[in-house]
C-alpha cells in the first residue's frame, strides 16, 4: 500500500493541479521562515531541537505547528482530492494524508530550525532586532 502511495505520488507531478508541488512547499517554507524568525525574537530554541529534547515543550510546539501550517495543509488536501477525484474517480484519504504531509508538514519541520539559525546568527541578543551587515575587515567608521 504505501510502494503504491508513493507511486501515485511520483506521478502527481505532472497532469491536472500539479503546481500544488511548487505551491505548497513554497508557501510551507514562507511559514517556517516567519516561525523561526519568531522563535529568535522570543528567545526560543530551534524548533526540531525542541521537540525531540524537551518533552514539555512538544505540545506547545504542535499547537505552534498546526497553527502555521493548517491552512495550507487544508487548502492541499482539498486541491489532492480534486486530483484524485478527477485522476481516479473518488478520493483516496490515506494517500491525500502522504501527500500532503510530504508538501506541507515535512518541509515545515526541516526549515523552521535552520530558519532560526539564519536569524539569529543576524540578530543582536539584546534588542532582537537584525543587526546590520558590515563589509570589510576594519572597525565601522562613523562620519
Amino acid at each position: 500500500m504505501l510502494r503504491q502511495a508513493w507511486e501515485d505520488f511520483i506521478a502527481r507531478t505532472t497532469g491536472p493541479l500539479n503546481f500544488r508541488f511548487f505551491l505548497q512547499p513554497a508557501l510551507v517554507i514562507v511559514m517556517a521562515l516567519r516561525a523561526g524568525r519568531r522563535d529568535v525574537r522570543e528567545g526560543r530554541p530551534p524548533f526540531l531541537a525542541a521537540f525531540s529534547t524537551n518533552s514539555a515543550a512538544r505540545p506547545g510546539l504542535v499547537l505552534d505547528l498546526i497553527r502555521d501550517v493548517r491552512n495550507v495543509v487544508i487548502m492541499g488536501a482539498v486541491m489532492d482530492a480534486v486530483y484524485q477525484y478527477l485522476d481516479h474517480n473518488g478520493v483516496h484519504p490515506l494517500e491525500l494524508l502522504f501527500t500532503v504531509t510530504l508538501l506541507a508538514v515535512v518541509p515545515y519541520i526541516l526549515l523552521r530550525g535552520p530558519a532560526a539559525r539564519v536569524f539569529r546568527r543576524f540578530t543582536s541578543p539584546s534588542s532582537g532586532r537584525t543587526s546590520p551587515v558590515r563589509r570589510g575587515n576594519g572597525p565601522a567608521r562613523g562620519r
